[in-house]
């Protein structure tokens, strides 16, 4: 019995142990696949990956193909302005602009340069017979909107047509469908005719509340760009200043709208007045704001009598974006080796936000190679910008100044071109700008943020330092400035605000004396800095232009424009890589975001600036 049982026991555990082997193996097995399917896998996924990288390059390069070539006009046609889009003095090189992809929110843009161009093109194109003007609101500044009503009533010479129509004018589309030799509005529509408002933002208790002090060192009673952190309302002078230069450019508005409507300043002003903005279309007839009231229909039927269209065909209507790329009639052929360059200064001086705005040592090195080229016989800076670093604007200043001293250089202002803005043109042969141009603040500041009660009080943090010297650790903004330390400070500032008059005076031909009378940081519109002899001529980018082939004395020359811009592909890169971040940030905000940007945009600056009061919105 006993050996009957081991031999049991034996054949057990030895199909047990069988058992177990054959599970081993098994797992073993197992394991080989899963491995083995995991890396086949991860494979895949790669070469999905770089299979939908190459079809993307392969779609975009055929975008960016297609956008490429020229644009077909048939005879007939009409050219379409609706501006619902942001007009900038130069459009990016995007692709994808205007088409919307989750958060990847491409801005619909146009450059004011192309616009021009396009309705200059369209004055001398038999294919094109009139203008219709359909705007709603116009994304621009007053002066770039003066520029294209400055081109519509060139056009008008040709004795082609322009026609506007409306459901709703806000006061910038209005001051310029007003060039229209008809203006129709929808019987249910209205004009927005109220005057001009400038509203300001200031942070000053919401500061106080975070427990964050801004310290402020600035010279001139008018460089109110502090203000937003010191006061809760504008001061007096501030209060002036604006008032000066709204009332400036209502009134060129008002010269405008009285000669295109045959109505007098007077009358105008009692009906902005009434507000006519809220009250209906009628009232707008009856006022002679517009020609008559009339419905899309009919508008389409007007239109296609002056096209001579049939009834049953459709009125040919070409957009700006395509018309951009129709070939332009030229009556010299070949390309000319002569050239004017046009150097584009758009945006803050060396601000930290975003890529967007100017790079004092990019810009500066565009200039400086323009003024070595030979083939540029002269330079138009043209110049939106509120200022930013005064030591960039010091690095540009000198390279216009080098510039100047070697060919003719005009600078050309556009909506704002203040503080930092004017030290980079005033070295110019001739500054010129439009009538509602936002210019003159000449004056620095510095301005620190103390931070101590938002760490310490607020948030229970502390700091202790170490120095070698008694003022090692300047600048701080974990505890006020010492008497010295904002005493040092005062005298960088009126040291900069003396470089800075001296530059102006040089430029100019002023005294020093007199510059400082007409700055200390006071912001002019156009009109009043002609008089104070800060702006040489009235004119647009246009002008500015004609004004560089007549110094130059050029007959047969083309326009280069710089910087050169970004490939295309390089731009969708950029654009994609910060509109997630942007497009969270504008939905979750909604309107208040433009108020996160100015503030993050002033606290971002470094250094001393001459930069604008602030970012003038004007209704």
């Amino acid at each position: 019995m006993a050996s009957e049982l081991c031999n049991k026991n034996a054949k057990f555990v030895q199909i047990y142990c069988t058992f177990q082997s054959k599970q081993t193996n098994s797992n073993k097995i197992h394991m080989k696949d899963f491995f083995k399917f995991t890396l086949a896998s991860i494979i895949g996924v790669m070469i999905a990956g770089l299979l939908l990288l190459f079809i993307t390059i392969g779609i975009i390069s055929a975008m960016v193909s297609v956008s490429e070539e020229p644009s077909h006009i048939e005879g007939n046609s009409i050219l379409l302005l609706k501006f619902d889009h942001q007009i900038v003095d130069r459009a990016k090189k995007n692709p994808l602009e205007g088409l919307d992809f989750g958060m990847f929110q491409g801005e619909k843009t146009v450059g004011l340069n192309d616009l021009l161009a396009c309705i200059r093109k369209a004055k001398t194109d038999d294919n094109i017979k009139g203008i219709y003007l359909n705007p709603m609101d116009i994304q621009a500044g007053m002066a770039s909107v003066e520029e294209i009503r400055l081109a519509m009533k060139d056009f008008k010479t040709s004795g082609k047509f322009i026609y506007a129509y409306g459901d709703f004018l806000t006061q910038k589309a209005y001051y310029l469908a007003t060039v229209a030799d008809s203006l129709m509005l929808n019987p249910q529509g209205s004009v927005d005719f109220r005057g001009l408002g400038g509203e300001r933002t200031f942070f000053k208790k919401a500061l106080e509340k975070l427990g964050v002090e801004m310290q402020i060192v600035r010279h001139g009673k008018f460089k109110s760009a502090v203000e937003p952190f010191l006061y809760e309302k504008m001061s007096d002078e501030n209060r002036l200043q604006t008032e000066t230069y709204l009332k400036s450019i209502w009134n060129e508005m008002l010269i405008e709208i009285s000669a295109s409507r045959k109505m007098g300043i007077s009358e105008l002003d009692d009906i902005a007045d009434m507000v006519a903005t809220y009250r209906k279309a009628d009232f707008a007839k009856q006022k002679n704001l517009v020609d008559r009231l009339k419905y899309k229909d009919q508008v389409i039927d007007d239109l296609k009598k002056l096209t001579g269209t049939s009834e049953k065909d459709d009125v040919k209507a070409v957009d700006i974006y395509k018309y951009i790329k129709a070939p332009e009639h030229r009556e010299q052929k070949g390309l000319a080796r002569k050239k004017i360059a046009v150097i584009y200064a758009s945006g803050s001086i060396d601000a930290s936000v975003s890529d967007d705005g100017i790079k004092s040592e990019d810009l500066s090195r565009t200039i400086r190679e323009a003024r070595r080229d030979s083939s540029i016989k002269a330079i138009v800076l043209r110049i939106n910008s509120p200022g930013g670093s005064a030591y960039g604007s010091e690095v540009i200043w000198r390279e216009v100044k080098l510039a100047a001293a070697t060919k003719p250089v005009i600078a050309s202002m556009g909506d704002v071109a203040a503080s930092g803005g004017y030290y980079i043109a005033c070295a110019a042969d001739t500054i010129m700008a439009d009538h509602t141009t936002i210019t003159g603040s000449i004056g620095i500041f510095g301005m620190i943020p103390n931070m101590e009660k938002l760490l310490t009080d607020k948030l229970g943090i502390t700091q202790d330092v170490v120095t070698t010297n008694e003022h090692s650790d300047m600048i701080s903004v974990t505890r006020p400035m010492s008497t010295f330390e904002r005493e040092l400070m005062q005298q960088t500032i009126e040291e900069g605000y003396d470089t800075f008059i001296s530059r102006v005076a040089d430029g100019r031909k002023m005294e020093k004396t007199a510059v400082d009378a007409i700055g200390q940081g006071r912001v002019w519109a156009a009109t009043n800095a002609m008089e104070i002899k800060l702006i040489d001529v009235y004119g647009g980018l246009t002008e500015a232009i004609e004004l560089a082939k007549k110094m130059a004395k050029l007959d047969n020359y083309r326009i280069v424009n710089l910087p050169k811009l970004k490939d295309p592909l390089e731009e969708l890169i950029k654009e994609f890589s910060g509109s997630a971040k942007t497009g969270f940030m504008k939905d979750e905000m909604g309107e208040t975001y433009k108020y996160y940007e100015q503030l993050r945009g002033l606290i971002s600056q470094k250094g001393i600036l001459a930069r604008m009061p602030y970012d003038i919105e004007i209704h």
